[in-house]
């Protein structure tokens, strides 16, 4: 029986259904109007683990010598063909140009090391002196302001022309801050690629799926408002906390996605409404009481999901549920006051424009003789025929997660052909003795004796793993000394950093290891190590919510457990091609570790959209069960009256995930593919399958 208060809710909202309509887009076009420059206030900080030691050592190393600017910009000069980088006037050139950087861009750059600074610099030049290059350290704190100052001189170098450097050379940008801007505008790029892209296909897609073009745009101007509105959410929040550009580009993912499935429920539900005969005003109450309170449940567990993430401390991870929960609420808020004022003023005009051939509305008739109806009661009729097959190929694909590897930021990100990816490697290749991010051992109140002694114990331990011996990097400053050495291997930083790490330090001595590679590796064990506490609450929280809204503890477990072989098998597709490298050359990628912070997201988000359709099918299972239906019977009608929405719902993710499928960048092809490889086989055999049959067995 629907509640009184729901369908007084829609009836309030026919009734003043324009003023609704017109209300709410005044508010999300002033919303978007307002973070319309959200893209410049977005960072690249926040990948790290703010409670780690390494996090504490690079804090006190930046406060007691400034921050290390060595690897923000590597300047690489190759040679034209037949000559030195010592002859004239290739060596006046590029020394002049040097100089002219220093005095007319002083507010961007803070110093400048070159091979042509003098005879001391010898090492900063290959043996044959057809390549070397300059060290730039930027001014700013090494974040956004630093990337700025970064974009503000990179065209004074003429990269990438062969001969358009000074003196006829080759010039090439290496070094932290051209990988992160070939990040950053990646990500930017892949954004409108799916604002742009994906909601023209998705429309077309629900002109299939409705058969009338009124009926296609409704949960399309759902997904368009959602983008405009939540452009003013995170644009606001960037006044009060750092937002990443990648939290950014996955809460634009998972926001236009749900708001187009939210529309495309809401809609179905209205049509079968109209279907049964009754006016325009009773369908649209009733498609609030029913569709719009399962949007609500469904909202709420996305929700929960992302806001399990707050138990990290790296910014990025805590930026994502801070815009993804008020993203998600207002497609949910949209979904239960624009679309129903909407639906309302279109009406029984919702197949307006209609082919005819998929435009007629199906009755409930139609829908129990349907596919998905005998799908579900051939799944029933042996389950575990069906189960013990679906279980077995799950746990198959399940099987390579075991060898999941991670990694920090890096070039093999980008693209083969990335200029900056190309450069990095060229330096890394022509000087194997340099690392643009070294590994630090900061080393705090040593007396002579015992600094020589850490030293020769740190070089015992990781000679086979670094680039040279552990060597001061600055003089010592309030008896604080700083030592580095660059990894040949960075998989080896593991290794290396806990070897380190068991040197026993001297009474009254403190030694931490710091340096991006030990950044990353904390970020990395600290991910990890909070992957049982983030599955508990996912767990938790999924099965009070699916309680409170089914009261079945049976219905809740099952959920869970469904989607946690939904999760696990994405993990085992993810790991077997981008840890593995099969579909390497047909995906366009480099096959590495994982990104550490990647994988987090796509449990957590991935969780949450899973559960998210087992509330749609529950929905309308509980609803037979409501009108006195036995539970084989329910199970059925869930089935049949939720297979082709959520199948349909399903697609519509997967074209707003495969525009990130198009990405450079491979993190982002990790959630496009990831999410693909979900919804597939969540909308499939575990839906429509291996659900029915298990329900069929615990279900009383």
């Amino acid at each position: 029986m629907l509640e009184t208060g729901s369908l007084r809710w829609g009836r309030l909202i026919h009734r003043n259904r324009y003023l609704v309509f017109a209300l709410f887009a005044l508010a999300v076009l002033g919303s978007g109007f307002y973070g319309r420059d959200l893209g410049d206030h977005l960072t690249q900080e926040g990948w790290f683990d703010e409670s780690s030691e390494s996090v504490a050592a690079s804090k006190l190393t930046d406060s007691t010598f400034g921050r290390d600017t060595d690897s923000d910009l590597i300047v690489l000069y190759t040679a034209p063909p037949g000559h030195t980088l010592d002859d004239e006037p290739i060596r006046s050139a590029v020394a002049a140009e040097l100089n002219r950087l220093r005095s007319t861009r002083s507010e961007q750059i803070f110093k400048i090391d070159s091979y042509w600074d003098g005879p001391m610099m010898g090492a900063f030049a290959t043996a044959d002196r057809t390549h070397a290059f300059a060290s730039i350290g930027l001014q700013g704190g090494g974040g956004t302001d630093t990337v700025d100052n970064y974009m503000a001189i990179k065209g004074e170098f003429h990269a990438g022309t062969t001969g358009s450097g000074p003196g006829g050379t080759t010039v090439q940008l290496a070094g932290l801050q051209p990988v992160v801007e070939g990040i950053n505008t990646g990500m930017q790029r892949d954004i409108h690629r799916a604002e742009l892209i994906a909601l023209p296909l998705v429309a077309i897609l629900l002109y299939f799926v409705f058969g009338g073009v009124v009926g296609a745009l409704l949960p399309v101007l759902i997904g368009g408002m959602t983008i405009l509105g939540s452009q003013g959410i995170m644009r606001m929040l960037t006044d009060h906390l750092q937002v990443n550009v990648f939290a950014s580009a996955v809460v634009t993912l998972v926001s236009l996605g749900l708001a187009i499935d939210y529309g495309l429920f809401a809609v179905t539900r209205f049509r079968e409404e109209l279907a049964a005969g009754r006016s325009v005003e009773d369908a649209t109450a009733r498609t609030v009481a029913t569709a719009g309170r399962t949007v609500l449940f469904s909202a709420g567990i996305i929700a929960v999901s992302l806001g399990a993430l707050f138990i990290y401390p790296n910014g990025v991870l805590r930026s994502v549920p801070l815009g993804g929960i008020s993203s998600v609420l207002l497609a949910a808020v949209l979904s239960v006051t624009v679309l129903p004022a909407a639906l309302s003023i279109v009406g029984r005009r919702i197949d307006f424009l209609g082919w005819h051939r998929f435009a007629s509305i199906r009755t409930a008739e139609q829908i129990d003789a349907g596919f998905f109806s005998r799908l579900a009661l051939f799944a029933m009729r042996k389950p575990w025929l069906v189960i013990v097959p679906v279980v077995l190929g799950l746990l198959v694909l399940i099987l390579p997660f075991r060898n999941i590897e991670f990694g920090g930021l890096s070039e093999r990100y980008l693209s083969a052909d990335n200029p900056a990816r190309v450069a990095q490697q060229d330096f890394d290749r022509l000087f194997p003795t340099f690392r643009t991010e070294p590994l630090k051992l900061v080393v705090v109140d040593a007396n002579p004796q015992q600094l020589s002694d850490i030293r020769f114990e740190a070089n015992a331990v990781t000679a086979q793993y670094t680039t040279g011996p552990f060597d001061p990097i600055a003089p010592t400053k309030d008896g604080i000394t700083v030592l580095g050495s660059g990894l040949i291997d960075k998989r080896d930083a593991g290794t290396v950093i806990s070897a380190l790490r068991g040197i026993e330090d001297p009474p009254g001595v403190q030694v931490m290891v710091a340096g991006v590679p030990a950044l990353e590796r904390d970020s990395i064990y600290g991910l990890i190590e909070g992957l049982p506490l983030l599955a508990a609450i996912l767990i938790v929280a999924a099965l009070a919510l699916m309680y409170a809204a089914f009261r079945s503890l049976v219905l809740a477990v099952k959920a869970v457990a469904m989607s946690a072989l939904s999760l696990g098998s994405t993990l085992g597709i993810l790991t077997w091609i981008f840890v593995e490298g099969h579909g390497a050359e047909i995906f366009d990628f480099t096959p590495g570790p994982l990104m550490f912070a990647v994988l987090v997201l796509i449990v957590t988000v991935l969780f949450g959209l899973s559960t998210d359709y087992e509330v749609f099918l529950q929905s309308r299972m509980a609803e037979a069960r409501a009108d006195g239906a036995p539970p084989a019977e329910a199970i059925r009608y869930g089935i049949a009256h939720t297979g082709g929405v959520i199948t349909s719902a399903a697609a519509i993710l997967i074209v707003v995930t495969g525009a990130f499928g198009f990405s450079d960048l491979v993190l982002m092809k990790y959630i496009a593919y990831g999410m693909i490889a979900a919804l597939l086989l969540d909308a499939t055999v575990i839906r429509m399958l291996l659900t029915p049959a298990v329900l069929k067995l615990v279900w009383r």
